[in-house]
């Protein structure tokens, strides 16, 4: 057996075990991890196919190199295309929050379990249980929860990730006495758009433990130097959905979105929008970053 082939059997055993180890984990640095070693497999696989059945009397290392930007370019197409489709499909952007009066708003898992167990515990109470329908069968759910002193809201946010599994992110925000918002988020989905001027918004998508995320947000509070508000009779729902709002029109004004009389022909995305949203996907998926805003 050639060094290539051992290279290519040895990236392929080492992708299968950290997806394998990935589905109990479910870390968002192991996804990153196995998608860099998957793109070197296929680069190492077309290099030593080449050399096997003599296609290029190239080095290998050479071929690989090439393969290598080969999949950056076919990759980039599809997120492209993919971004397209979100642009002009039925999956609204700002979705609106109902209330959840199903019943389903806590995934039956352990260590969703636990994490409710954990909220109990720090003083963390729950306010409402909330859903935004994006297509059929498909929904957010998010359930809104306070800290004991009212200075900290945490919205849970329950995203469906398969038949029966379910991936939980988190947004912190607190309030100013100057009407800002600080809010700290470990959301993977890619935005790319703009947030309203005077949002604050730091996002940590590899920071997946909510205790070290709640440090992090406490920590940027005493940093900035920021005068806090207590939340008081804000109704969830709809300070959620005036967010909502707020982001559409932001997004609107910046040139993010089209128009609206544009929007049917065009798709909802400008150019610029669908670039920003294109490369905050690639960002996340390969860096664990987003964009800075």
């Amino acid at each position: 057996m050639s060094l290539a082939t051992q290279i290519v059997f040895g990236l392929l055993i080492l992708s299968m075990g950290i997806g394998f180890a990935n589905n109990h984990w479910q870390s968002p640095v192991l996804s990153i991890f196995n998608r860099w070693l998957r793109w070197m497999l296929f680069a190492c696989t077309v290099a030593a196919a080449a050399r096997e059945f003599s296609w290029s009397e190239r080095p290998f290392w050479v071929l690989a190199g090439v393969a290598f930007l080969g999949w950056f370019l076919l990759e980039t197409l599809y997120n492209w295309l993919e971004v397209c489709a979100v642009s002009k499909g039925p999956i609204p952007l700002f979705p609106r929050f109902r209330k959840n009066s199903e019943g389903d708003e806590w995934p039956a898992d352990k260590r969703f379990i636990l994490l409710r167990d954990w909220l109990r515990s720090t003083g963390f109470k729950k306010l409402e249980s909330l859903k935004a329908e994006l297509i059929k069968d498909y929904a957010i759910r998010s359930s809104i929860y306070q800290d004991e002193q009212g200075l900290v809201r945490l919205q849970v946010m329950f995203f469906p990730n398969g038949v029966s599994s379910h991936q939980v992110g988190y947004v912190l925000m607190t309030k100013t006495q100057e009407g800002e918002r600080v809010m700290t988020s470990n959301l993977t989905m890619p935005f790319g758009g703009f947030y309203p001027e005077k949002w604050f918004i730091v996002r940590k998508p590899l920071m997946r433990n909510l205790d070290k995320l709640l440090r992090y947000h406490r920590r940027r509070l005493l940093r900035e130097g920021v005068n806090v508000e207590v939340w008081e009779d804000d109704d969830p729902m709809d300070d959620l959905n005036r967010q909502q709002t707020s982001l559409e029109i932001a997004n609107l004004q910046s040139g993010y979105l089209l128009p609206r009389e544009f929007q049917e022909e065009h798709g909802r995305l400008s150019f610029e929008g669908r670039y920003r949203l294109w490369k905050e996907h690639w960002m996340i998926n390969y860096l664990g970053r987003t964009v800075n805003y």
